[in-house]
């Protein structure tokens, strides 16, 4: 149960002077890991999503890209909703209500084929992952150390997904593209179940009185935002075809598995790596450098013929981004402690997620996976000029 430490402060114009941070308990620590993960399973099976899509329900790239990204939206539009209300709502209640509903609209994708359905039940998805997964993130803001419980759960992140590719693809040959949104339902009642029994409290009724008096967010934090929502894009683009070009350049299937089961294996370095490095390593200089190694990344995955390179680019591409996250995820909860900001970290991640797999699909469909990562390199380069607003406020964060 999470521990609402007490404000002296006279200052009531902006939330974080009103909001101080939270001890998590290990059982809170362990509902936010399980939500983090079933919110963040996109992170995880864009791959084998697209691929699901594409090979066995024989939607185009364009049309396989569409669905998930209706998905995305619907997180993005659910937690724009949610993030500014973080201090009025039950969070324990909004994560279970959401995941909940989440399992029901996965289950029923299992029994549809046609694609105006499919999309409907694709983007109540998105909503109901997208509230869940708003206040979870709006919780680890508020915690005495974001940046480490969010590399924590982002920890549990990795080894979840070793499981999870290294099992579904096998049901998926065997079961059909149904399999996937059976185990994304499955995925869904865990979280809602761990959320009812073990979710923290982190509001109350005082706190939430107070939070009418809002300040906007700094135009630092909107930049850092930015970032984040960029390299965002760059993953989902990225990531969400990672299976299919593997498979159409003949390395084969066992290889390609053996790759995503690599992923998985690599995402579990880069949070504890985080954690480590918190003080040791300039925040900005992290920002900085991480949309650089994804475009490098995303240029040898798309532009390789050899297996070998396509093999070790993308076993640690997802890990790239898990790495600089944490950083940034850190260094905003740090510059705005309210919670608002870091609530709003899926609609971050899924806004530029959610352009990402049809505009991957688009230019895949009309110029080819190289077209990828071309506009890999335009996007990291724009990214790291919104990270580079960031300098003077990191410093002072990290003080």
């Amino acid at each position: 149960m999470a521990i609402i430490v007490p404000n002296k402060s006279k200052k009531t114009h902006i939330l974080g002077d009103v909001m101080k941070p939270i001890t998590v308990g290990w059982s809170g620590g362990l509902a936010l890991a399980v939500a983090h993960c079933a919110g963040m399973v996109d992170l995880v099976a864009l791959p084998l999503w697209i691929g699901a899509l594409i090979a066995q329900y024989k939607f185009a790239p364009q049309q396989a890209g569409l669905l998930v990204t209706l998905f995305l939206v619907g997180v993005v539009v659910s937690c724009l909703l949610v993030a500014p209300r973080l201090g009025r709502l039950n969070a324990r209640l909004v994560a279970v209500i959401g995941f909940a509903l989440a399992a029901l609209a996965f289950a029923a994708c299992a029994y549809q084929t046609t694609f105006p359905i499919l999309a409907v039940l694709h983007t109540t998805a998105g909503l109901a992952v997208g509230c869940a997964l708003s206040v979870t993130h709006g919780s680890i803001a508020r915690s005495v150390n974001p940046h480490r419980l969010f590399a924590i759960v982002n920890l549990a992140l990795g080894i979840f997904a070793i499981f999870f590719l290294g099992a579904t693809p096998n049901f998926i040959a065997q079961f059909g593209g149904q399999a996937l949104f059976f185990a994304f339902a499955i995925v869904m009642v865990v979280a809602t179940v761990v959320s009812a029994a073990l979710f923290p409290a982190i509001a109350s009724e005082s706190v939430a009185a107070k939070v009418e008096k809002l300040a906007p967010l700094s135009k630092t934090v909107w930049f850092g935002i930015a970032g984040v929502c960029l390299m965002g894009l760059n993953q989902a683009m990225i990531f969400s075809f990672v299976e299919r070009i593997g498979i159409d350049r003949g390395f084969g299937l066992q290889f390609v598995t053996g790759v995503l089961i690599a992923i998985g294996i690599f995402n579990i370095i880069p949070a504890p790596l985080a954690a480590i490095l918190e003080r040791r390593v300039p925040v900005i200089s992290v920002l900085v450098l991480g949309p650089i190694a994804q475009a490098v990344l995303a240029l040898a995955i798309t532009m390789s013929t050899g297996s070998t390179p396509y093999a070790i680019a993308a076993a640690v591409f997802v890990g790239v981004m898990i790495f600089t996250h944490t950083f940034a995820f850190g260094a905003m909860a740090r510059i705005d402690t309210s919670g608002r900001a870091m609530a709003a970290t899926p609609a971050m991640l899924m806004s530029g997620a959610a352009i990402g797999p049809v505009l991957a699909g688009t230019l895949v469909q009309n110029f080819g996976y190289y077209a990828l990562g071309v506009a890999s390199v335009v996007i990291a380069s724009v990214a790291i000029m919104m990270f580079l607003q960031l300098r003077s406020a990191t410093k002072h964060a990290t003080a």
